[in-house]
């Protein structure tokens, strides 16, 4: 087994079989460089001088190491200038099966992208020595509050099934802008599909509904009200999108109602988005115990 390093796991790439006279990558590194660009030649030999290179036994390549077709090979995943998100995660729970974290906002659950150290998976498994953690459910990188993970391997199918089949009770909170025209409850249903031509937005359309929320008024200051928002299903930005669909767009929400920051640009860590998984609810399909769980986080007002 590969180990993890840094509290990264390894990634995998094959090493395709060449045909008889086929030499168009001489050494381990030319493949590498055609083939995983994003890393320059440079930095690839760097990595194999530092041993950051294993074969399938988890030996070290050589800068100079021949291609073998047919093989695995295995590298950690770095980035030389990594942003550092200046918050911390908190620990809700832990035990022998269960792992819950309290996220918060700019973080995300795992790594990708501009963040690999800087994601609360790496963050824990850094934390706790926890090799094998992982992930049994996603909330996106805006927004703050409780992550599960499952502790061991064996058991995470059964964890990654409850929210599946949604039987997990979630309730998330917001602050949004109030309207004095809509009821103190609403069961928003509609149908969440990606839209067109737009990076990573979801939208509403016509047709089955294939996402559910409901959406409760829970205290009013001003022009600014705080929800209850409670996802039966899971369709990404669903929250987010259901509260622009009623007018209600979520406090410092950078995609709806409309784009304002590209996916480049710096990070604005004084206006985080005003969305919070506070509380999560269900039966443990390993221990039989009912498990309930409350962030410690709290949403700051707008100003």
């Amino acid at each position: 087994m590969i180990p993890v390093r840094e509290g990264v796991s390894p990634s995998c790439v094959a090493l395709p079989a060449l045909k008889a006279g086929d030499l168009r990558w001489p050494g381990v590194i030319d493949f590498l460089a055609e083939r995983l660009p994003a890393v320059d030649r440079g930095a690839w030999a760097e990595r194999l001088t530092n041993g950051e290179v294993l074969d399938d036994s988890g030996l070290p390549l050589a800068p100079d190491a021949p291609y073998r077709g047919g093989v695995r090979l295995y590298y950690y995943r770095a980035l030389p200038d990594e942003l550092a998100v200046p918050f911390e995660e908190g620990l809700v729970f832990q035990d022998t099966h269960l792992v819950v974290a309290d996220k918060p906002h700019f973080l995300p659950v795992t790594p990708g992208g501009r963040y690999v150290q800087q994601s609360l998976l790496v963050r824990l498994k850094r934390r706790l020595g926890l090799e094998d953690l992982s992930p049994i459910h996603r909330i996106d990188r805006e927004t703050a509050g409780l992550v599960a993970f499952a502790v061991r391997p064996q058991e995470r199918a059964a964890y990654q099934a409850l929210f599946r089949e949604r039987a997990v009770h979630k309730v998330y909170e917001a602050i949004a802008p109030c309207r004095d025209d809509l009821a103190p409850t609403q069961l928003r249903r509609s149908r969440i599909v990606e839209e067109d031509g737009a990076f990573f937005r979801m939208c509403e359309t016509e047709g089955e509904a294939n996402s559910e929320t409901r959406i409760t008024l829970r205290e009013r200051r001003g022009d600014w009200a705080r929800y209850a928002l409670e996802p039966v299903t899971g369709k990404r930005h669903q929250l987010r999108v259901h509260m622009n669909a009623l007018g209600l767009p979520i406090a410092g929400d950078q995609f709806y109602p409309r784009v304002l920051r590209g996916p480049h640009e710096a990070e604005d860590f004084t206006e985080p988005l005003r969305l919070l998984a506070q509380a999560l609810t269900f039966d443990d399909p390993v221990t039989g115990e009912r498990r309930s769980f409350q962030s410690q986080r709290a949403l700051d007002w707008p100003a």
